[in-house]
């Protein structure tokens, strides 16, 4: 697939996302003599029926501990009783997932702003099922989003705010759970270095882009702590997080305003 073909792609989600906010403009300034009543027995809906899984990410560096502590959580919140999946991006089980991974394990080479719309392109692939899974209130518990994707490519050099750019229409995650260590304590655990990014001085500039993204309604956890202590601390305010969505917490999209 061609440079050419990327942005394409890229161009159909803008226009396509345009035409279905256009549409669902029109349909609300519809004049009805319905439209009170409508609006009436909307809000005397049974608030259960706004209950909904809890949308939770986990980000950070490379081998921050992400992975063990999705899994953790996943285990808890079923031991619970709850709905909850663990999901994971890039999704290399799509098509365009299976072209990132054989980028990330250099097996080819692609231009960055090629690279980061399929990152983009794969987040997309999954936004429709996200949805649905979590108005069907099933909690997903997510390693990697629409962060890592501008952090890494803004780290190269790209321009912040087109990274951002393809990214919005995507679901808002209801809690941002990043794990905060060095790269310098990263690079000493198992494995660094057997993907692409996993490089010290590449790490330290995603490190930056990621001070940069957050916001005051992430949660910053100290990931150089035991294993078990990170755990217990996160499963306190992930259990949060999911009541409050249970109780009806309205979905929202990624960098509205």
């Amino acid at each position: 697939m061609t440079n050419a073909c990327y942005f394409t792609v890229f161009k159909a989600f803008n226009f396509a996302t345009g035409v279905a906010r256009q549409s669902l403009s029109s349909n609300c300034n519809l004049k009805s003599p319905f439209k009170c009543s409508f609006r009436k027995m909307h809000m005397e809906i049974n608030k259960e029926s706004d209950s909904r899984g809890a949308l939770i990410v986990l980000e950070g560096l490379d081998r921050c501990g992400k992975t063990t502590q999705c899994s953790r959580l996943l285990s808890h919140l079923e031991e619970l009783g709850h709905s909850v999946e663990s999901w994971r991006f890039p999704d290399r089980n799509t098509g365009v997932g299976q072209m990132i991974s054989s980028y990330l394990a250099n097996k080819s080479h692609l231009d960055d702003h090629a690279i980061h719309l399929l990152f983009s392109a794969n987040r997309w692939e999954k936004r429709s099922l996200m949805e649905s899974k979590l108005r069907s209130k099933t909690t997903l518990i997510v390693d990697r989003y629409s962060f890592s994707g501008v952090a890494f490519s803004s780290a190269k050099g790209l321009d912040l705010e087109w990274c951002k750019a393809p990214e919005k229409g995507l679901l808002a995650p209801d809690l941002v759970l990043y794990l905060d260590i060095s790269p310098e304590k990263a690079a000493e655990r198992g494995g660094y270095g057997d993907e692409r990014y996993e490089q010290l001085e590449f790490q330290k500039k995603v490190a930056q882009s990621y001070r940069t993204l957050c916001d005051s309604t992430w949660k910053i956890i100290d990931a150089t702590r035991p294993v078990e202590d990170v755990e217990k601390q996160l499963k306190q305010i992930v259990m949060e997080c999911v009541l409050t969505c249970q109780k009806g917490k309205p979905l929202s999209q990624l960098w509205e305003n």
